[in-house]
C-alpha cells in the first residue's frame, strides 16, 4: 500500500516501513506525528484520488531525528569583470518513519 502525501509545500510517495526526509518540524523526536493532508492512497491496480485531500485518509509517522543535509555549493561568476562569489547553504530536515497508513 502506498500513500501520497503533502508537507511542507511538498508531495512525497510514501509505503509503511519507509523514511524519508521533510522540512523541518515543530515535534521531538521520539514522538508520534499524523499526516491528514492525504492526495492519494493506493494499493496494486486500486487508488482512490482526493479532491484534493482523502477525507478518512490518515498517515502515521515516528519523528526520529531533526538534522541538517549535505551542503549544496552555490557558484556565480561574471567573466572577463573580475567578480565571482562562492555560497553555501544546508537545508534543515526532520526524518520521518512511516508506521502505518489508513484509508
Amino acid at each position: 500500500m502506498f500513500a501520497i502525501v503533502e508537507s511542507g509545500g511538498k508531495q512525497y510517495r510514501v509505503r509503511e516501513g519507509q523514511r524519508l526526509k521533510v522540512a523541518r518540524m515543530d515535534q521531538e523526536p521520539g514522538e508520534e506525528i499524523v499526516l491528514d493532508s492525504v492526495l492519494a492512497v493506493g494499493q496494486d491496480e486500486e487508488v482512490q484520488i482526493g479532491k484534493p485531500y482523502l477525507e478518512d485518509a490518515r498517515v502515521i509517522c515516528d519523528i526520529l531525528e531533526h538534522d541538517r543535509d549535505k551542503k549544496v555549493i552555490i557558484f556565480k561568476k561574471k567573466r572577463r569583470k573580475g567578480y565571482s562569489k562562492k555560497q553555501g547553504h544546508r537545508q534543515d530536515y526532520t526524518a520521518l518513519q512511516v508506521k502505518s497508513i489508513q484509508a
